[in-house]
């Protein structure tokens, strides 16, 4: 996940039609995917907070789309691919991040829903959905801010990537990661799984080691990254990291 930069902002009206039938079909995709993985895992659809996550998930990426079509549709078109100099580690990272993250769905369905393995309050299961929406907040921030907040590791040579310092770059290094980071730890418990937070943490872990090595790359490769790391000095956390 390269989060980071800025390009100039472009539009291809010719290529909207194409892209909104292709973003409708990925959201659909995806939303079907997290859907039959939470209530396969928690064996009926009787799941009101999983009908809430599904629900809003769809509202959100629609609503990502829609903005990305009209402000960012090169960034639309940068998420959706794997770059041609994409690092090999970052597709390791990306395939633990798929695994743990469907384990997150799953382990929350048998524990919220078909066990009962834990009992999550009801002030925390709102928390968790407040949060939610805070780090879909961040998220949209965050690639508002950077239209190279590309998905995978990469210099965007092709794409004139250049280091910019304002928005939530102005506090720490890779924003995008805490809103994830965030996000993971919210879905269990508005889903009600205690469980749910084991994978959770080893996202976040994740996302810590996936830091640490684009932080190496982007100091190495892309010009103008090494004074602006001199600035904001946190990775992650401010005040910690």
């Amino acid at each position: 996940m390269n989060d980071h930069a800025q390009p100039s902002s472009g539009s291809n009206p010719a290529g909207g039609g194409k892209q909104i039938i292709r973003g409708i079909s990925k959201i659909l995709i995806i939303v079907c995917v997290l859907a039959g993985i939470l209530f396969v895992s928690a064996g009926g659809l009787d799941w009101v907070s999983a009908w809430i996550l599904v629900l809003l998930y769809l509202i959100y990426l629609a609503a990502v789309m829609i903005w990305g079509i009209r402000k960012a549709p090169d960034l639309l078109m940068e998420r959706g691919k794997i770059g041609p100099n994409v690092k090999s580690w970052d597709k390791i990272i990306n395939a633990f991040y798929v695994i743990f993250l469907v384990a997150l769905l799953i382990v929350s369905g048998l524990d919220a829903q078909r066990y009962h393995w834990t009992v999550v309050p009801t002030i925390l299961q709102a928390a968790g959905l407040l949060g939610m929406a805070f780090s879909g907040w961040m998220i949209w921030r965050t690639i508002a801010e950077n239209a190279f907040a590309s998905r995978w590791a990469r210099i965007q040579v092709d794409r004139g990537q250049r280091v910019i310092m304002t928005g939530p770059y102005s506090f720490v290094r890779h924003p995008m990661y805490i809103a994830i980071q965030l996000l993971v730890i919210c879905i269990p418990l508005q889903l009600g799984s205690l469980w749910g937070l084991i994978p959770s943490a080893l996202i976040c872990l994740l996302f810590v080691i996936r830091a640490c090595f684009e932080d190496r790359m982007l100091l190495e490769e892309l010009d103008g990254y090494r004074e602006y790391a001199n600035r904001v000095r946190y990775r992650l956390f401010p005040g910690i990291w």
